[in-house]
């Protein structure tokens, strides 16, 4: 005879079985208690919607799927909401002539931050930071060590943040 998920003991245990694991698995996705938290209440509460219409051994898949999608879907809504923050964001500073003029100072500061870094440190500044290459492919181009990469890019931040600093 099949079990039905909609007896409140038998979802109980099916709860107190699953909880746990889902709970976890949905904080390693979210990085955050509260949202984890919140999707494991909705997975829940969409089993006991549905629970005629899930089979007890097919439970644990259910779960995760329902809770993967409402990751997925939040996920996709905040990307959303950021776009269309980044757009609002740019129409009203397109619009600002004082956000131009900042703009253009700052892009003024930076440019020639990067131009009074030492030459090793510049190099490797533009190829990681500008170029978007990777510490190996430079240390490949350049025929030095990952490591020298490493110091002359901690070197260059260091000098940079100095300089954008003192142009404040």
């Amino acid at each position: 005879m099949e079990k039905n998920l909609c007896d409140k003991k038998l979802f109980k245990k099916v709860f107190d079985a699953y909880a746990k694991e889902l709970k976890r698995f949905l904080y390693f996705k979210f990085r955050d208690l509260t949202s984890a938290e919140d999707v494991l209440q909705e997975s829940f509460l969409k089993l006991w919607k549905n629970c005629d219409k899930v089979s007890y051994d097919k439970v644990k898949s259910y779960l995760f799927t329902v809770a993967n999608n409402s990751f997925l879907d939040i996920k996709k809504h905040e990307k959303v909401v950021r776009n269309h923050h980044k757009k609002v964001i740019r129409e009203e500073n397109i619009q600002s002539p004082e956000y131009l003029m900042i703009e253009k100072e700052f892009l003024e500061k930076v440019e020639k931050a990067i131009a009074e870094l030492p030459e090793k440190q510049r190099e490797v500044f533009v190829m990681s930071k500008i170029e978007k290459m990777k510490y190996k492919e430079i240390a490949e181009k350049l025929g030095i060590s990952v490591k020298a990469v490493e110091k002359r890019m901690r070197n260059a931040l260091m000098n940079f943040k100095e300089k954008i600093d003192i142009y404040k």
